[in-house]
């Protein structure tokens, strides 16, 4: 991972935000495990702090391979059950997954420099997620991440998932087609990034608490 995050830095100037930056920079990890993308992004600017989340390994996430950091503060998690960041006060009774949803994580006023969205569906959790989720689950942890990366994006910050560029690296992904996503100085003030987050909680919401039949009709 530290490879092709050294590699993207080279093609695309992806950790650039970083030491530009005059303050402190601020950097969230939605998925830091095994943690090359984030070690990697500290390494060009030691002076940056950092927000993590993580699958916990008895859930079925990955180990956090990085050495300990005083700047980085891991936090182990499923970020998919993040209700109150998505927009969601009152869960609904009865529903399969009521004591499982979490209170907010990240303050409204909190912001980072850069983002990494690059979280994956992993099936070693099968056994931890409700029967509802099977089918939904890729759709609900790429909208918590798009939705909140955006939503705590500093103006003119960088996402990892305005200019955009695609990294695909020649040999880690050369048999797959796994591209990574780069968008740079991101308006998130603009009414369209502020329509796009809305839309993305929605989704998240029917996706989480609607029907089969709400579910399909929004996402096809």
């Amino acid at each position: 991972m530290k490879n092709i995050a050294q590699d993207m830095h080279k093609a695309t100037g992806v950790f650039d935000i970083l030491t530009s930056s005059t303050d402190i920079p601020k950097i969230l990890d939605f998925c830091v495990a095994p943690g090359g993308y984030l070690e990697t992004s500290m390494w060009h600017d030691p002076r940056a702090q950092a927000r993590a989340f993580s699958l916990g390994q008895d859930q079925g996430g990955h180990e956090i391979l990085m050495p300990p950091n005083s700047r980085i503060t891991v936090k182990f998690m499923d970020i998919t059950m993040l209700a109150a960041d998505m927009g969601v006060d009152t869960i609904p009774a009865g529903h399969p997954d009521s004591a499982n949803f979490l209170p907010r994580e990240l303050a409204p006023n909190q912001f980072f420099d850069l983002v990494i969205c690059d979280g994956q569906v992993l099936r070693t959790n099968v056994h931890a997620r409700a029967e509802y989720r099977e089918s939904r689950e890729a759709t609900r942890l790429t909208l918590t991440q798009l939705a909140l990366g955006l939503e705590h994006l500093t103006p003119g910050g960088t996402m990892v998932f305005a200019s955009v560029q695609l990294f695909k690296h020649p040999k880690c992904h050369a048999k797959r087609s796994a591209f990574y996503m780069i968008a740079t100085k991101v308006n998130t003030r603009c009414q369209q990034a502020t329509e796009a987050i809305e839309e993305w909680k929605k989704i998240w919401k029917i996706a989480t608490f609607g029907s089969e039949e709400a579910y399909r009709e929004i996402t096809r």
